[in-house]
Formats: structure tokens, C-alpha cells, sequence
């Protein structure tokens, strides 16, 4: 952790905005803005262009930043019924060709690999969906061949997710391989409606994103995901929290991570030592202890992450705190998986800028 946590400071809009020097905790609430703007941007690339092809394999390129995490997403809804290879590279592959699809994300307009990557895939034919500002060798490589959906919001490092999922969830369901197509509308919605919880004037009890910036501080923070959507979602929010608030933390799906031997003892060991009496003034820790685990439960999908548990290691985790969505995606909703994903995902990046301004941790950013 870079500092000590200022816990008043998320009380005091004022000394909030003092420190957000930046302006990054109004991009990370303009997720809703970036599907938005996203999805217009996709209508002026083309990508209506794609519907009734069918490609031989879908190809992911993970970059640094936040396409792989929105990869790990779509991949997810889409499921085990997509009815082409879904592929996930940090290179293009060596067997890429015209009937290929290629989606590919990243702010950094200067990425030499994927610049040379987008050069092999547009010089064999392959389709190329690339989102990227439209300056720099990536942007050049694809240039008259690739279709760039170029980001229309300005944002700080670490902060796109919203924008490269709408990318992506408009190639999927523009290529048909989604039925029904997502209603992105209600995603930027539900986005807003999340930033609205999570803003500056609103007391830690009733923000969910303070909140959980309250209940990571000084700890270690463990992620788990206990659908394959909340695991990537559950991943997005260690990158969060590394990049905004210097945090380290481990993030996995839950039958994974609750097979890791260490882990699962330290969290038990963590509960059992828990004292509501200890004053951490009279009995300090050890100053090279690790910070104790705080375990999250995350989950996307209907059945209560604790059940989900229960099923599939035989146990549940008393003193874990569970996000999950259902009263903000009520159950039934209909796509209630990306709405949840979605939430939760602004709800991380909104409480890794709550924890670095409160801790310092994003003024050296």
C-alpha cells in the first residue's frame, strides 16, 4: 500500500476533488458515456459490414491494459454455444488468414507488437476490428484495411473497460455469434446508474465504491469470481487496484482459487484470529506482516455466490463480502450477466481511485 488510508477524506467531497488533481475519478465514472460513444463509433467504422459472415475463429489480442479482462468477459457470455473458435493471443497467430476475425484494443497507440501484429492480420486478409486512438504505428499498420473504431472520450490509463467492451460486444453481435444481441443501451445505463451510487457526495455507507474502498484498505484483497463472467470481472479489478491505488491483489475463479492451500488457510486463519476488542495501538502488527486477507465474493449470474460455493468446493466463507449485484440487476433481468459484469466493474475502478486518493497512492500518477 502507498500510505496510510485517509478513511475522512471519503467522507469530504471537497478534499476528494482537491486531491483528483488528474480528473481521474470523473473518467471512471463515464462508463456509461463510453459505451455510448463507443457504439456510434462502431456505426461509423462499418461494422454492420460484418453481419452474415461467419469467420473461421475469433481472435482476442490481449494487450496491456484492459483487453484482456474484456476478453475474458465477452468470451464468457458468448459460452460454450459459440458456434466458432474463440482465441485469445498476445500475438496474432501464425495461422491467421482471410476468414479470421481479429478484435484488438489498446491505449497505447505506439504498441510495437500489436502495431506488427495488425500489419500480419491486414496483409493476410483477416478482419480486423482495432479500437485505438487514430495516431501512432498501431493505427498506421491498419490504415484503409483494418476498421478503427477510434475511443471518443479521453481517458487516463487503466480506465477504457467500458469502451473495448462495447467494441467487442458489437463485433460479436454484429457477426451473429450473440442471440440475442446485448441491448448496450441498457448497459450504459445501468453504468450510469452505478457511477450515480459511487459519487463523491454520497456517505460511505450508501457508496458502494467507498465502501469497498473502506474494506480493502490495508489488506489483501482476494477476487474471486464465482462465474466465469464475475472472474473476469474479479481480474479487471486487481488491474484496478494495482494501477490506481498500488494494491496488490489476487483475483480468480472461485473453484481455482479455492483450491490454493495457502490461500484458503490464510483467509480461515484470518477469521478465526478476527477480535471486534484488539486495538491495533496497544498490539501493533509485526511492520513486515502482511496485510490479513479481505475475501470478495463475486458473482454475475442468479444463484448467490455463497450457494455457488457451497456447490462446487462443499463450503462457504462466513466473513466474506459478497458483491453481487441483484438489487441493482434485479434477477430475470434480461441480460442480467453483462449488466451485473458491468456494475461491478465500475464499482472496482470507482473504489481502486477512492483508495489511491485516500492513501495518495494517485498522486504520483
Amino acid at each position: 500500500m502507498n500510505g496510510v488510508l485517509d478513511d475522512t477524506l471519503l467522507a469530504d467531497p471537497g478534499q476528494l476533488a482537491a486531491r483528483d488533481t488528474t480528473g481521474v475519478l470523473r473518467a471512471a465514472a463515464t462508463a456509461g458515456a463510453q459505451v455510448r460513444s463507443a457504439v456510434q463509433a462502431c456505426a461509423e467504422a462499418g461494422l454492420e459490414r460484418l453481419r452474415g459472415h461467419r469467420p473461421r475463429a475469433l481472435v482476442f489480442l490481449r494487450r496491456p491494459g484492459v483487453s484482456g479482462a474484456v476478453a475474458d468477459l465477452v468470451t464468457a457470455l458468448l459460452g460454450d454455444r459459440c458456434p466458432v473458435p474463440v482465441v485469445h493471443a498476445d500475438r496474432v497467430p501464425g495461422w491467421i488468414g482471410p476468414l479470421d476475425v481479429v478484435v484488438a484494443h489498446t491505449g497505447d497507440p505506439v504498441d510495437p507488437e500489436l502495431a506488427d501484429s495488425v500489419a500480419v492480420a491486414v496483409r493476410r486478409g483477416a478482419e480486423v476490428i482495432l479500437s485505438t486512438p487514430d495516431t501512432g504505428p498501431v493505427a498506421q499498420a491498419g490504415a484503409g484495411r483494418a476498421r478503427l473504431v477510434e475511443p471518443r472520450i479521453p481517458l487516463p490509463g487503466g480506465l477504457g473497460f467500458a469502451q473495448a467492451l462495447a467494441v467487442a460486444l458489437v463485433t460479436v453481435a454484429e457477426l451473429e455469434l450473440i442471440s440475442p444481441a446485448p441491448d448496450l443501451d441498457a448497459l450504459a445505463e445501468a453504468l450510469d446508474a452505478e457511477a450515480e451510487r459511487s459519487q463523491p457526495g454520497h456517505e460511505p455507507f450508501v457508496n458502494p465504491a467507498k465502501s469497498l474502498a473502506l474494506r480493502l484498505a490495508e489488506r489483501t484483497p482476494l477476487l474471486w469470481g464465482v462465474d466465469a463472467a464475475a472472474a473476469a470481472v474479479a481480474r479487471h479489478g486487481a488491474a484496478a487496484l494495482a494501477t490506481h491505488a498500488g494494491v496488490v491483489a489476487h483475483a480468480e475463479i472461485l473453484g481455482q482459487a479455492g483450491t490454493l492451500a495457502g490461500l484458503r488457510v490464510a483467509v480461515d486463519v484470518a477469521d478465526r484470529e478476527r477480535d471486534v476488542f484488539h486495538d491495533p495501538f496497544d498490539d501493533p502488527a509485526p511492520g513486515d506482516a502482511a496485510p490479513p486477507p479481505r475475501l470478495v465474493l463475486l458473482g454475475t449470474g442468479e444463484e448467490d455466490p455463497q450457494l455457488v460455493s457451497r456447490r462446487v468446493l462443499g463450503r462457504e466463507w462466513p466473513t466474506a463480502d459478497v458483491a453481487h449485484p441483484v438489487e441493482e440487476v434485479p434477477r430475470g433481468t434480461p441480460d442480467a450477466v453483462l449488466r451485473r459484469a458491468g456494475v461491478l466493474a465500475v464499482r472496482a475502478d470507482i473504489a481502486a481511485v477512492y483508495l489511491g486518493l485516500a492513501t495518495r497512492a494517485t498522486l504520483a500518477t
